[in-house]
């Protein structure tokens, strides 16, 4: 009987080495996505730049709740657009701006603060809001932080091991926070893929507003309070003229100079419309959102075009001169 060569031998290992080696790469490609993502699929939202660099960032929606998060609790504080861009990318790094329960030793949640070292008890720190409000508590201590490069101000308060690790997402967070914060208008956009399990209606609009901006985003003057979700205020938002919309599935949020927390940052009134439009649209997903109308454009849950498009009217609630008004309708 013939027997195979010693050639032959190292050829076959060879192949069967590089087929594994494929299948490991394969694997930790897989991995990576997952954990870039959130472990959700596709991305489904994205920000796109308002100039001409053509920057695009795209996240999952599980990304895009906590990002809103993170910015409204920033400017519900009249922190600049610096402190939140300094937020964002120290969640990009620490977490992917995912709500960890897990990490290393006891860190955990966006920030990966740990319990132990005085950040608060672990579900205090697993409240983005809480963990978020935090984070700027301990970076407005730094002197003329605004000033510091982003990685120097991101270590001063997370003292992490990797102090250089913050610089490579500032990018992101910069064109994460112009969205986020309104400077730059219909640049976010979801699909708004809904799971049966996610709350859903006015109140629930209400109750998330209150949660990420403080009670004073539902007492804008003007406000339009529905009989029907008059009857049933949100969570923490009792006697606090909640914005409501005569069709029952509508929270009408007017805009004007000094509306609500954190608006003084704002130099227009269109800002803070946009602020509140693109919240909307990131928490979309998790709070059953049909459509979100602000400044005489739309965006309508399931268009995969990834756009906001002029309403039928091209304008809404008195267009951007006067600030208009932010309509986040409920789907049926």
């Amino acid at each position: 009987m013939l027997q195979p060569s010693p050639t032959r031998k190292r050829h076959g290992r060879l192949v069967r080495s590089g087929a594994a080696t494929v299948v490991l790469l394969a694997v930790a490609g897989y991995l990576a996505v997952q954990y870039v993502t959130g472990g959700a699929g596709a991305p489904g939202c994205k920000v796109v730049s308002a100039g001409d660099e053509g920057a695009v960032y795209e996240f999952t929606p599980e990304q895009a709740v906590n990002a809103a998060t993170i910015t409204a609790v920033g400017t519900a504080r009249n922190l600049p657009e610096r402190a939140v861009t300094i937020a964002l990318a120290t969640a990009l790094q620490e977490s992917a701006l995912r709500n960890l329960d897990h990490g290393d030793r006891d860190s955990l949640g966006l920030f990966q603060q740990r319990p132990s070292q005085g950040w608060g008890t672990p579900e205090e720190i697993m409240d983005p809001a809480y963990s978020a409000g935090l984070f700027y508590d301990h970076l407005v201590e730094v002197p003329g932080y605004t000033d510091l490069p982003l990685t120097v101000a991101a270590q001063r308060v997370q003292r992490s091991g990797f102090p250089d690790a913050y610089a490579k997402h500032e990018p992101d967070a910069r064109l994460l926070a112009a969205a986020l914060t309104g400077r730059s208008a219909a640049t976010l956009t979801c699909d708004g893929r809904r799971g049966a399990d996610r709350m859903k209606g006015p109140d629930a609009v209400r109750a998330a507003l209150v949660r990420d901006f403080g009670r004073d985003v539902l007492q804008p003057a003007g406000a339009d309070v529905s009989s029907k979700s008059a009857s049933a205020p949100a969570a923490g938002a009792a006697g606090a003229g909640a914005a409501g919309g005569s069709d029952g599935r509508t929270v009408t949020l007017p805009v004007t100079a000094g509306a609500g927390s954190g608006a003084g940052t704002q130099e227009r009134p269109e800002q803070r419309g946009w602020q509140l439009a693109h919240w909307a649209v990131a928490n979309a997903s998790a709070l059953h959102l049909e459509r979100v109308s602000y400044a005489g454009r739309e965006w309508t849950a399931g268009n995969t075009d990834s756009k906001w498009h002029p309403t039928a009217t091209g304008s809404t609630g008195g267009g951007e001169r006067a600030g208009g008004s932010v309509r986040i309708t409920s789907a049926r």
